[in-house]
């Protein structure tokens, strides 16, 4: 009899609803156990987006709440926490679950409001609690509860935490998911300051010397000012993706993909699936995207899942300051080569603000875009980093074009054209792109080399799918610019032509005519062409077994250019 597959959890994060509704679940509760064992008063888990941090909070939530215990039991007791010594803790706190992973607001002023609405939620949650207050607790815990201007907004998470602790007579759990999110929103739409200067005293209050806490568990993608939100806090364990502890727990493990796609008939893609998804190394330990791997599973088709999630606003915004400074890097990555930067924990914003070329490769790997090459030596001085996989490579791709030339649609466009073999096309697209870049060649020499070089890599990004694609590479009698030959599956099927570049960077007296500047491009074309034939780069593709080829010369002068081409068979 034929198994019926279980439903995947798309977009699901709460782990009560998981458990009953008997979705697909990678089992992450000997995580309790391991927390618990780790005595630290305050625990703060750094992980990139979709990697599982609100579930698991969520799982948290549900074993330690005091309230429903009995039926919160039923959840845990065929999964791993169940046979652990620590099950007895389940159900045994009063616990304050608060969560700001959906803050997106444009100023403070409706920041805030976001931000009452969550504590009031919080609030509303125990409103049994009135019962048992007097008269000025209770006026105290009404002003928030009724989201009211007057509240005592930065106490009211500790005062929360008391009021539990005086109605059940024992400490606290206090969940915090995604603290960091309100900062890094408030520092790429401009509030950083106000923001900064209310989580201080809110999370500060709450975990600092609080005699009624238990335990508090935060978990964000950075470890954001800690010498300003943390002020004086020495109770607090970071533990980032650069520990060997915890790895496992977020995120999937490759034992775990293999499980599930034999759970879901599609083994004989795992090749496929490791180049898309996986890479990570969270200490020493392999890990996929969680969230990617459910919607593979769910879609039974590879595709970028992850990077079209939000969230991508701060990476944005530093490759924007820094589009000149991170070109170099910034290529090799796109490359698929490794770079070597200064990586640790200890990142902070203030720390960006004072080195934005250095502190950048920290946030790019804490965001999870970037990951280890090598097992973390806290003894060196830089790490070999690189992008972790497929998915995030056509990210970055997308990400570099939009940065570089603004507009993905004309290079696109571009592409297409020179895959069909429109070179006409291909020049008028080509065009668009220099004349929406201009500003570029208002300045040093120097940055108009690394657009030409962008250019070309723009070109190699869009089409490596479909190409084989060298730069730089020897052929023949010499180095080619660029040599493009079809993969075999489309050479077999299409009998597509193979592509070769050779690029010329003329230097004129700006003072010649137009009509004198494109005569001498279009000779410096002709020499390419020549070049190409002379040298004999075509050889490579000849004996690929490429029937067909396109050269293709271009010069160009500012954003002046000009294209000449010949098809030939070989």
């Amino acid at each position: 009899m034929k198994t019926k597959k279980k439903k995947l959890p798309i977009g699901i994060s709460n782990f009560k609803e998981i458990i009953e509704y008997d979705y697909y679940y990678f089992d992450k509760t000997k995580f309790i156990e391991k927390i618990l064992e780790e005595r630290s008063k305050v625990k703060l888990f750094t992980r990139p987006r979709r990697f599982g941090k609100t579930l698991n909070m969520s799982m948290l939530r549900y074993f330690f709440d005091v309230k429903n215990k009995e039926e919160n039991r039923k959840l845990f007791e065929n999964l791993e926490i169940s046979k652990s010594e620590y099950f007895s803790e389940q159900g045994k706190y009063p616990v304050i679950s608060i969560s700001f992973r959906n803050y997106d607001e444009e100023n403070w002023e409706e920041g805030f409001k976001t931000i009452k609405t969550t504590i009031a939620n919080a609030y509303a949650e125990h409103k049994i609690l009135m019962d048992n207050l007097d008269k000025r607790e209770l006026e105290k815990f009404e002003s928030i509860w009724l989201e009211k201007d007057e509240g005592d907004w930065k106490n009211s998470l500790r005062n929360l935490v008391q009021y539990l602790y005086e109605y059940y007579g024992r400490k606290v759990v206090v969940l915090i998911d995604e603290y960091d999110q309100p900062i890094i929103d408030s520092y790429i739409k401009g509030y950083y300051d106000k923001a900064i200067s209310f989580f201080k005293s809110f999370y500060g209050l709450v975990l600092k010397d609080n005699e009624y806490l238990e335990m508090g568990v935060m978990t964000g993608i950075l470890r954001v000012a800690k010498e300003n939100i943390f002020s004086g806090l020495n109770n607090i364990k970071v533990h980032s993706v650069l520990n060997k502890r915890f790895t496992e727990y977020f995120g999937v493990l490759e034992s775990e993909v293999e499980k599930a796609l034999k759970d879901f008939g599609l083994e004989y893609d795992l090749e496929e699936v490791q180049k898309w998804y996986n890479g990570y190394l969270f200490g020493e330990t392999k890990v996929y995207n969680p969230w990617s791997i459910i919607n593979f599973l769910d879609e039974r088709r590879l595709g970028a899942y992850w990077v079209n999630t939000s969230g991508n606003g701060l990476i944005q915004l530093y490759l924007q300051k820094l589009r000149e400074k991170i070109f170099e890097d910034f290529s090799k990555l796109l490359n698929e080569e490794n770079i070597y930067k200064r990586i640790n924990d200890s990142m902070t914003f203030e720390n960006l603000e004072d080195n934005f070329e250095k502190n950048i490769w920290n946030l790019f790997f804490h965001s999870g875009y970037l990951t280890l090459a090598e097992k973390y030596d806290v003894m060196k001085k830089s790490v070999s980093i690189k992008i972790p996989n497929k998915e995030i490579l056509e990210m970055f791709s997308e990400m570099f074009i939009e940065v570089y030339f603004r507009d993905t649609d004309n290079f696109l466009d571009m592409t297409d054209a020179l895959r069909n073999g429109d070179i006409e096309k291909f020049k008028l697209e080509l065009n668009k792109i220099l004349l929406e870049n201009t500003g570029i060649f208002d300045v040093s020499g120097n940055y108009k080399e690394q657009f030409y070089h962008g250019l070309l890599l723009g070109l190699i990004l869009m089409l490596k799918n479909e190409y084989e694609i060298t730069s730089n590479g020897f052929a023949g009698k010499g180095r080619y610019d660029l040599l493009l030959k079809p993969k075999n599956t489309l050479n077999k099927l299409t009998g597509r032509e193979g592509i070769i570049f050779e690029l010329k960077i003329v230097n004129i007296k700006s003072e010649f005519s137009f009509e004198a500047i494109h005569e001498k491009l279009e000779k410096e074309c002709e020499i390419a062409l020549k070049q190409i034939d002379e040298k004999e780069y075509v050889s490579v593709l000849r004996n690929a077994g490429v029937e067909r080829v396109l050269k293709v010369g271009v010069a160009f002068f500012g954003k002046e250019f000009e294209v000449k081409f010949q098809k030939e068979k070989i």
